[in-house]
């Protein structure tokens, strides 16, 4: 058999040279029946060796009538069913060509997406240590939402994974967008539901008019576009960047998210930014009024004057100890209100972990109240309230060996007409 490159110099010398075959062979040091086959054949000679039978020809119809019955029926099944002795190598490599006879065609279906019908959500930890204040270094999580339709990427660190934080991001999210997907893909994270939708979340859902899938466990296909997404943000928008802190994290992610909106996407060859027009208008509006603010909870203020939100503790206006009030967080700041509405403390979020954080004016109010409570007259105490100071009322002192007397922690008993 001649080689490739004497085959194309045989075709080239007779066809763009006009060379007999007699000179071609006396040129090439070949037998004219050689160039003769060479100039016949359209394709480069290929060397095949000629087939050998196998063992398994000989039982290959009693594999054919296993596999119509049961077309699903294991190799192993078949050698025993036939009383294969051989190699089960040969075996299986014949099962495996003749199986797709058999079997039903199963097609996969591509999954698309109408204008506005849903958004993926997840929660990226990036690798990159934040400094969050006081010295401390983290990896808050990151919630991304990715639009079906267009595959529009919207992103934004988040200081916990609480339902609060996580409600007031998707809120800031949305906003961006101006309109909310007619559906949330959510896998089971605990900030939102497990099986269930959390309450907070599921009033956040009445709020927007928007259905919430909660994936079932194990499913990472079920939200295949958020967590490519996330892997796009590892890749392409972490490596080489640094961060002073959360806010600049949020700054530099949503310059990048620009122009990563207006790169061609692969799947679909065409730009999120040119598909996201109408990808909005099958969306739902986004409702008139703001959220309040939905990480809230009351508390009757004690002398400590302090409140605790996720692990720090902000200080509150002295003025307000002993009566109730509601602390209202988002991912800026906390408030706390007394009765009536009124302010009694104002603090940004601290992204830290263990941290009191003293306004200094409580702090001076605390002092003033505590040397105004140290000249008080002994038996007396001073009604304080959120307006102002109140009444002095009398109190009347009793003689501590009472009390004693009367849980018999001494002998003697007690008078309890006296008490």
């Amino acid at each position: 058999m001649i080689r490739v490159e004497d085959w194309a110099e045989i075709r080239r010398l007779h066809r763009a040279e006009q060379m007999p075959i007699r000179a071609i062979a006396r040129h090439l040091g070949i037998s004219k029946n050689t160039v003769k086959r060479a100039l016949a054949s359209d394709r480069p000679p290929k060397y095949q060796r000629s087939a050998k039978g196998s063992a398994v020809d000989a039982v290959e119809v009693q594999i054919r009538e296993l596999l119509r019955e049961t077309p699903t029926m294991p190799a192993t099944v078949i050698a025993e069913r036939i009383g294969w002795e051989k190699g089960m190598t040969i075996l299986k490599d014949r099962v495996r060509e003749l199986r797709p006879a058999y079997l039903p065609v199963d097609p996969v279906s591509r999954t698309t997406y109408r204008p506005g019908e849903l958004a993926q959500c997840d929660l990226w930890f990036p690798e990159a240590q934040i400094p969050l204040g006081y010295g401390q270094t983290g990896r808050p999580p990151v919630l991304v939402m990715v639009s079906g339709y267009s595959r529009m990427i919207a992103a934004r660190m988040l200081p916990s994974r609480r339902t609060g934080d996580l409600i007031d991001g998707h809120w800031r999210l949305l906003s961006q967008w101006d309109a909310v997907p007619r559906m949330l893909v959510w896998d089971n994270e605990a900030g939102i539901g497990r099986g269930r939708l959390t309450s907070e979340f599921a009033a956040f859902a009445g709020l927007l008019a928007t259905k919430i899938y909660l994936c079932r466990p194990r499913d990472p296909e079920a939200k295949g576009l958020v967590e490519r997404a996330n892997g796009y943000l590892e890749t392409s928008f972490l490596p080489g960047r640094h961060f002073s802190g959360p806010d600049d994290f949020n700054t530099q992610l949503a310059g990048w998210l620009k122009v990563a909106n207006r790169r061609v996407h692969r799947t679909l060859g065409a730009r999120p930014a040119d598909r996201w027009e109408a990808d909005r208008a099958g969306m739902l509006t986004l409702p008139a009024v703001d959220p309040p603010t939905w990480w809230r909870f009351a508390t009757r203020l004690g002398r400590d004057h302090y409140v605790r939100v996720d692990t720090c503790d902000y200080s509150v206006d002295p003025a307000a100890i002993g009566h109730l009030v509601t602390v209202l967080t988002d991912t800026d700041e906390v408030i706390v209100l007394a009765t009536g509405g009124q302010i009694v403390a104002r603090h940004a979020r601290c992204w830290a972990r263990h941290q009191t954080l003293t306004d200094p004016e409580h702090a001076e109010t605390g002092q003033m109240m505590r040397h105004q409570a140290r000249r008080h007259p002994t038996g007396q105490i001073q009604a304080v309230s959120c307006g102002g100071t109140g009444p002095l009322v009398e109190v009347e002192q009793r003689e501590l060996g009472t009390y004693d007397r009367l849980f018999t922690v001494i002998d003697g008993g007690a008078d309890k007409e006296a008490i």
